[in-house]
């Protein structure tokens, strides 16, 4: 049976789909690599850590996959067509493993959550001209979605009974316009206190609403993809194609934050998630869909930096086995309860 973003057919294949490009896609002028990948690789690669992963829009295959790694192996996948039921392009924009080992995600064309036996256990399918690229736990019972439209929504549902407890309009930078959907959000996400803080993609800013959705506080934050309140009260946010991570105080100051040739050796190209870890290191998916095609594999994909901007893990996986593009990153080796908001992703 196909069931599009949430899963492959029931014997574990895929029909064959021509993986297309999104024609929702902004297509700028394809740069090359701004540099070769070093021959020194800080880390033990993908025995660094306990992770799962996945990716954006990686047209090479008629597949998306998140994978789940462990010791330095792949120990989990779960796979759906790039193209849903309707001809419509799905891809992986937010994953996360619960405390029971399922994987909650959003795809695009909608969102689910699936066992580690690969049982779809929930489903959202965004209706026509809408998009879904975040789903964030809460608890097990409940998600907060985001989704793209006109008007766009912001959505808390409860996974058991089906029904939306919490639904309201998302101020976007071109309200009524169906060709800005696409780039309206990524990640957004509520706080353990319970407010909402919204990455404003397209309006190049971070606000953070309270539950009556009054603003509270906000900061500018040029093409915004994820921004994660921290413990320390701080923001972390990452900046897509403006290729940064900053971390910003209550005031809306910069206090720390990386660009794009920071790192010698390892250019950001595309940020997308970013999470930051007990240590004080912070963890950033690079995302290279931007770049030609042919220079996908000179992208790093995972890159840990420390406080003082030292890396020290960098993940360049794209041969035996290829992990593609990399938007989303968890973790698994960090104490605390994703569903809990524990994880500072």
């Amino acid at each position: 049976m196909w069931i599009g973003c949430f899963g492959l057919m029931s014997a574990g294949h895929v029909m064959a789909q021509q993986a297309t490009a999104d024609s929702s896609k902004p297509k700028p002028e394809r740069p090359a690599a701004r540099a070769p990948v070093p021959n020194f690789l800080p880390g033990k690669g993908m025995a660094q850590h306990d992770f799962l992963y996945a990716g954006e829009w990686d047209t090479r295959k008629d597949t998306q996959t998140i994978f789940r790694v462990q010791k330095g192996e792949i120990a989990w996948t779960w796979s759906i067509p790039i193209k849903d039921r309707n001809g419509q392009l799905s891809e992986f924009s937010d994953i996360h493993q619960l405390s029971n080992g399922n994987v909650l995600y959003a795809c695009k064309t909608g969102a689910a959550e699936v066992t580690p036996g690969r049982k779809v256990v929930w489903s959202y399918e965004c209706p026509a001209g809408t998009e879904c690229h975040s789903a964030q736990p809460i608890g097990l019972d409940k998600v907060f979605l985001c989704q793209n439209g006109t008007p766009a929504k912001a959505m808390l549902i409860n996974k058991q009974t089906g029904k939306v407890e919490m639904e309201h309009e998302l101020p976007t930078a071109k309200p009524g316009d169906p060709k800005s959907v696409h780039g309206q959000f990524r990640n957004v996400r509520m706080t353990p206190g319970g407010n909402y803080l919204i990455a404003h993609l397209n309006m190049g800013r971070v606000i953070e609403y309270n539950k009556d959705w009054d603003t509270v506080w906000s900061a500018a934050a040029p093409s915004a993809w994820a921004a994660v309140r921290l413990k320390n009260g701080n923001t972390l946010i990452s900046g897509n194609q403006h290729g940064y991570v900053r971390e910003v105080n209550k005031k809306g100051e910069i206090i720390w934050e990386l660009n794009k040739d920071d790192l010698p050796g390892f250019p950001l190209y595309t940020v997308h998630g970013v999470m930051r870890l007990a240590n004080g290191n912070t963890l950033i998916s690079n995302w290279g869909g931007f770049l030609r095609k042919e220079d996908w594999d000179k992208v790093v994909q995972v890159i840990e930096v420390t406080p003082g901007k030292k890396v020290v893990w960098a993940l360049h996986q794209w041969n035996q086995p290829d992990l593609g593009p990399s938007s989303c990153i968890q973790l698994l080796d960090e104490k605390g309860k994703e569903e809990k908001g524990d994880l500072q992703r």
